[in-house]
């Protein structure tokens, strides 16, 4: 039987612990080295959320009509933005419901966490219709925070009081398991291949997840205590960390053959950088939002040259970052913003 948590007491704990799984190889972290950023080249564009109370806007993703989504965390709705007329609309996801993630399913729905009612939900679009699926009687309060796709077309996701699980979208079954080492579970993302990865922020670590039993197998980033926060792959299926305490951005190779090749970690400019989101566009561009210095960074694999951009109001506090072609877009959930990046 497992303990059940206020969503309080899971938020107010920090640590892990439990037991081990496999780890990869261990190499010392490459620094990026050079002449500081450049300013961003890209349009950056914001708008203030139309709403008469405060939504809370935390994790975002682009609708398949134009719009962007938002979760609406503080007022428990899935938020709708327009781009072209600045409108914003809310859609109620049910009661006590507190989201965090969202994503766009491959049935063009959204899909989102909602730790206030411990359920993955479902919002139909055009349509609006909302269905839950919740957490089996008995499971515990997993305090969810993102999810993920896998290739078979079902839904992983992540709970910070120490929980992965899945959605097995064709029955609609939910399924939850204790996560190695405890609690953290937070960033998650899929590759090409439709494999799954998950990151740990107390517990300094990524994963990937066995599709076919559940099992996560844990690998050991190089810089100690790092606090990887989100993860995102490119087209190659390297994955990419935003390490909240170190302030490094990393990429981790699964298909490199040594030890050496697996890991390079950058540390990101500025005055003791803080990462907190990670997305990978298009042209596997690599995107991060910075809250020590208030800035969203840019990174070129191929020149290692990063760029920045100064939020215009501070505290903007970018919470995650998703995009569609030519566009990067950002959640300001400490100024009730959402904003753009134009890049083509």
């Amino acid at each position: 039987m497992f303990p059940t948590l206020t969503r309080r007491q899971a938020l107010g704990v920090a640590g892990a612990a439990g037991a081990l799984s496999f780890t990869c190889a261990w190499a010392p972290p490459a620094q990026a080295q050079g002449a500081p950023a450049s300013p961003g080249s890209g349009r950056l564009q914001g708008w203030k959320l139309g709403t008469r109370r405060r939504t809370g806007i935390h994790d975002l993703a682009p609708a398949p009509d134009g719009g962007v989504w938002f979760t609406a965390q503080a007022s428990g709705h899935l938020g709708w933005f327009d781009p072209k007329t600045g409108r914003t609309e809310l859609v109620a996801l049910g009661q006590g419901s507190s989201p965090h993630g969202v994503i766009q399913g491959p049935d063009k729905a959204a899909w989102v966490t909602d730790s206030g009612q411990n359920a993955l939900v479902r919002v139909s679009w055009p349509d609006r219709t909302v269905r839950r699926f919740p957490h089996p009687p008995g499971t515990p309060y997993a305090n969810l925070n993102t999810c993920a796709f896998d290739g078979d077309g079902d839904l992983w996701f992540t709970g910070q009081s120490g929980y992965v699980g899945k959605v097995t979208v064709k029955t609609g079954q939910v399924s939850v398991r204790a996560s190695p080492r405890g609690r953290g579970p937070y960033g998650m993302c899929a590759t090409p291949a439709g494999d799954v990865w998950w990151c740990s922020l107390a517990g300094s670590f990524i994963a990937r997840i066995d599709r076919r039993t559940g099992e996560s197998t844990v690998v050991e980033p190089p810089t100690p205590s790092q606090g990887a926060r989100r993860v995102w792959s490119d087209s190659k299926g390297r994955i990419w960390v935003s390490e909240w305490n170190s302030g490094n951005l990393s990429m981790h190779d699964p298909a490199a053959t040594t030890p050496a090749s697996r890991w390079r970690t950058w540390k990101l400019p500025g005055n003791e950088p803080r990462a907190y989101a990670v997305y990978v566009d298009e042209r596997d561009v690599v995107w991060v939002s910075e809250w020590a210095n208030n800035t969203t960074v840019s990174f070129d694999p191929r020149s290692e040259k990063f760029e920045r951009y100064a939020m215009p109001r501070e505290g903007a506090s970018v919470r995650q970052i998703l995009g569609r072609p030519g566009e990067v877009w950002l959640p300001e959930s400490g100024t009730e913003h959402i904003s753009v990046i134009y890049t083509a």
